[in-house]
């Protein structure tokens, strides 16, 4: 597949069929996101795949959004392991952990896998329910899985400013 038509066609799926992803595919995409850039090569990336009815119930526990995927990744970073900028106010934490995220969902849809970015869960919470490490931080949920047939976009899924608006020339 063409890399402007992953970008173009992905969409947040919000409707899946309950199926999870085949371990060859989903090889693939935490390959992918093993091999995204982390500030100084840190990779300070934690991700977890869930799968098991029981650790899927915890996800439901943690939001109304799995909207019945059969895979899901948690996405984290060892806060312990991070690059902290000049200034001192930021790190590479959260930022690279969304980096990964990003090149695993592009993968995922590249390999036929619909996905979800989930971001409406208290962080807190997850690591609670899961026993992740005091020094690890979760930056989001990922759905993976396949579409029930017919499943669309939002309707304003292809609704794009143009350029102008976002981008200046300096």
């Amino acid at each position: 597949m063409e890399f402007k038509d992953v970008v173009t066609n992905r969409y947040s799926c919000k409707n899946f069929d309950g199926r999870a992803v085949e371990k060859e595919k989903l090889q693939e995409i935490l390959e992918a996101g093993r091999l995204a850039p982390t500030a100084k090569n840190l990779q300070e990336q934690k991700i977890y795949v869930v799968e098991s009815a029981e650790k899927l119930a915890l996800i439901d526990e943690a939001t109304p959004c799995r909207y019945n995927a059969g895979t899901v990744l948690v996405v984290a970073y060892d806060r312990n392991n991070v690059f902290t900028y000049p200034g001192e106010k930021h790190h590479s934490g959260a930022e690279d952990a969304t980096i990964i995220a990003t090149h695993m969902i592009l993968a995922a849809y590249n390999a036929g896998i619909d996905s979800c970015w989930l971001n409406f869960f208290d962080p807190e919470k997850v690591k609670q329910l899961f026993e992740l490490p005091e020094n690890e931080e979760v930056v989001m949920l990922m759905d993976l899985g396949y579409a029930k047939p017919g499943t669309r976009p939002m309707a304003n899924h292809t609704s794009r400013k143009p350029l102008e608006e976002t981008v200046k020339v300096l």
